[in-house]
């Protein structure tokens, strides 16, 4: 059985959503980063005010909510989105997927293992 939320819980997450659509600082993200809430982060890495810095401190969250968040960002660079890559194929999805069409998109090359090819030399970035 799930215990209800008080009033009072409610009335926190809301605040805490509302910070989540409204930041606009890294300070702010900061905190948001760190929220138990995987929703009120994601709603944080959704934010247009994110700048690289602050899409970073949601770069590494456990749940994909966050990251999807990143490879959808318009102001995700080109490095966070190869970071959001996964090396291993068993564990690619909606994340490597969407970061993978948004590079081939901007010219990535991408080599046999699904990697994306650095430079002249062909060395993949993982």
């Amino acid at each position: 059985m799930v215990k209800r939320k008080t009033p009072e819980q409610i009335a926190d997450e809301e605040r805490r959503y509302e910070l989540a659509r409204s930041a606009s600082t890294f300070e702010e993200f900061s905190v948001l980063a760190n929220d138990p809430n995987q929703a009120i982060r994601a709603a944080a890495a959704h934010n247009p005010a994110a700048d690289p810095a602050a899409l970073e401190l949601f770069l590494k969250d456990r749940f994909w909510g966050a990251r999807i968040e990143i490879a959808l960002h318009p102001n995700a660079t080109d490095d966070l989105l190869i970071r959001l890559l996964e090396a291993d194929p068993r564990k690619r999805g909606v994340v490597h997927h969407e970061a993978e069409r948004r590079l081939a998109a901007k010219g990535v090359r991408f080599d046999d293992d699904g990697l994306p090819l650095i430079g002249d030399a062909g060395t993949s970035a993982r």
